[in-house]
């Protein structure tokens, strides 16, 4: 006859094994994060992880955000913006053939968006209704594991940095009367507590490009004049 008494003692350690293998199974579905192509003039104040949630308050960083990636060949996608400027995004270097625009899902876009996480490697989602912990929650988790970006532009409860426009100044003909040539805006990092950071850049410049306004220069130490004294 069987020894049931064995079977009940062994039950316990069956479901351990099963617990770590589910386990390991979970952690091998996370790669690590690894670097994605950022655009140049965000160089030094933000670098781009594949699973990372990086929210923006406005169309243009959403679109620089988007840049980097897609001129080095990533596929991306744009979720309920139907207004999104295409030839802007291609003057910041987005490759349209390279990006998939669903401009209205309706109230689906949170569905549609994580459908997209599986198959491109960055998707911008404009969301039209609030987001709670939960769903924000769960996506992240398909974004780590799916190695995909997500920019949300608007609110999202979960993420890894927020850039904004703080100020914007349009540069042109009689300091700015007639034809607009260019935007000096200032764009804020936001990093958890760390304070937040700063950096002026020609959104766009002259020529549509992103450029650095000011790049960064080490400050130049003044020497003080040597003292002489006289001897005596």
């Amino acid at each position: 006859m069987f020894d049931h008494g064995g079977v009940s003692t062994a039950r316990p350690a069956l479901e351990v094994v099963a617990e770590l293998r589910r386990e390991v199974e979970r952690m091998q579905g996370a790669p690590a994060r690894q670097s994605v192509p950022t655009h140049a003039a965000l160089e030094g104040l933000l670098s781009l992880e594949t699973g990372g949630v990086y929210g923006v308050d406005s169309a243009s960083l959403a679109l620089l955000l988007m840049a980097g990636p897609s001129a080095a060949g990533t596929w991306c996608a744009v979720v309920g913006a139907p207004d999104l400027g295409v030839e802007a995004a291609v003057a910041m270097g987005v490759d349209p053939h390279r990006t998939v625009l669903v401009p209205d899902p309706q109230d689906r876009w949170l569905e549609v968006t994580a459908a997209l996480v599986d198959v491109v490697g960055l998707v911008v989602v404009r969301p039209s209704a609030a987001v709670g912990e939960g769903d924000a929650s769960r996506l992240g988790a398909r974004l780590r594991k799916q190695g995909c970006v997500l920019v949300p532009w608007g609110d999202w409860p979960r993420c890894d940095a927020r850039l904004t426009l703080e100020t914007a100044r349009w540069a042109g003909p009689g300091a700015g009367d007639g034809h607009l040539r260019s935007r000096e805006v200032t764009v804020a990092l936001h990093r958890g507590a760390a304070p937040r950071r700063t950096r002026d850049l020609l959104l766009p410049a002259a020529d549509l490009t992103v450029q650095q306004a000011r790049p960064d220069v080490a400050p130049v130490r003044r020497r003080e004049p040597a003292v002489v004294r006289s001897a005596g």
